[in-house]
């Protein structure tokens, strides 16, 4: 059985929890290098996987020739510049979200995998837990009817990661929570809904913890590397609304640290025949049968994150032809949304979307 040969680009947090672990379980796959640039970090994962190569610069990585594809769980600015790199070397990409945090970049990601015959996809992890899949499933039967609004969000209490490093640094995150949990849940809901093109945004940005202090905050502030004295030049709260070309609407909030009661993250959308509520606790349903209210709770399981799933779905399409359930457009939409909220918010009206 040939393997995929696997190089691995950034090895912190997020790669050694969710993406190792997975290709570990994988029989096809084999992680041939890893890289970082700090080394210690690198050797780490080498170790965990059993890498041949060891680098701290990801031009090596992806000069290597015993290489199929790179898998990118790097800080959001160098998302583009690797996968773009990796693709032009001859390697397929895989890259942990956000896709980029510039719509040009995320044009010149496209345009590179039509260009090459690369396969590119973009962690979109909330889409293969199963009651996702199941809401997906209801929708596309019409079960909902004609979904034409909803809310969605991800809004802690607490939780602004590596607080002074890139998290918070806008030229190497491209953003705050918006950009760092809006991916996930927006993601979440479009998909459900058909993916309908945003035509139109507007929002509002703050910045209203940039000096928290320690007492207060959660385990999130764990991500990333915090830099005490850093740059806190991203907001930590973001609301908005999205319009689509079908007439649908969406509101959106986002938050890395508010005054509420606690934590959550959820998908509400509207329609005709039903409205869904998703989050990670799973997914209800509401609607009526024969002039009567009913609410159904379907029994699924939600105690796994679908990074595993998202992996194994693009060896899938490497190896068997799947169908990428992904593809490099919902990219582009997804950076635009994003960066024309920031523009809203900046200019103080709404921002029409080609």
């Amino acid at each position: 059985m040939k393997k995929i040969k696997v190089g691995i680009v950034g090895c912190g947090g997020i790669a050694k929890v969710c993406h190792i672990p997975a290709y570990l379980e994988m029989e096809n796959v084999e992680v041939v290098a890893t890289c970082d640039i700090i080394a210690d970090r690198a050797s780490s994962a080498a170790e965990m996987t059993g890498a041949k190569y060891v680098f701290t610069d990801w031009n090596d990585l992806i000069s290597l020739s015993d290489l199929d594809m790179v898998d990118i769980c790097t800080p959001n600015y160098l998302h583009a510049p690797i996968a773009i790199g990796a693709m032009l070397a001859g390697k397929h990409a895989f890259c942990e979200k956000p896709d980029s945090i510039t719509i040009d970049e995320v044009l010149e990601m496209k345009a590179t995998s039509e260009k090459t015959g690369k396969h590119l996809m973009v962690m979109r992890n909330n889409r293969f837990r199963e009651h996702s899949e199941y809401a997906k499933r209801f929708m596309d039967e019409g079960k909902c009817g004609d979904v034409y609004a909803g809310r969605c969000g991800y809004i802690r209490r607490r939780g602004i990661p590596g607080m002074g490093g890139w998290f918070t640094t806008k030229a190497q995150s491209g953003g705050g929570p918006l950009i760092d949990l809006g991916v996930h849940i927006i993601d979440m809901a479009i998909w459900l809904m058909g993916n309908p093109k945003p035509v139109a945004v507007s929002g509002s940005v703050y910045t209203k913890f940039a000096d928290a202090g320690e007492v207060s905050d959660s385990e999130h502030s764990s991500f990333g590397d915090k830099v005490k004295g850093g740059t806190f030049d991203v907001e930590d709260l973001a609301i908005g609304m999205i319009r689509f070309d079908n007439g649908a609407c969406l509101q959106i909030e986002f938050s890395w640290a508010s005054n509420i009661e606690a934590e959550k993250y959820f998908v509400e959308l509207r329609g005709t025949k039903a409205g869904i509520d998703w989050d990670g606790n799973g997914l209800m349903i509401y609607t009526e049968d024969n002039g009567v209210l009913c609410d159904i709770k379907p029994v699924l399981k939600t105690d796994y994150h679908g990074h595993a799933e998202n992996l194994q779905h693009f060896i899938d399409v490497l190896t068997k032809g799947a169908e990428p359930l992904f593809k490099p457009i919902e990219g582009v939409n997804m950076v635009k949304i994003l960066t024309n909220i920031y523009e809203s918010a900046k200019l103080g009206k709404e921002i029409s979307i080609d």
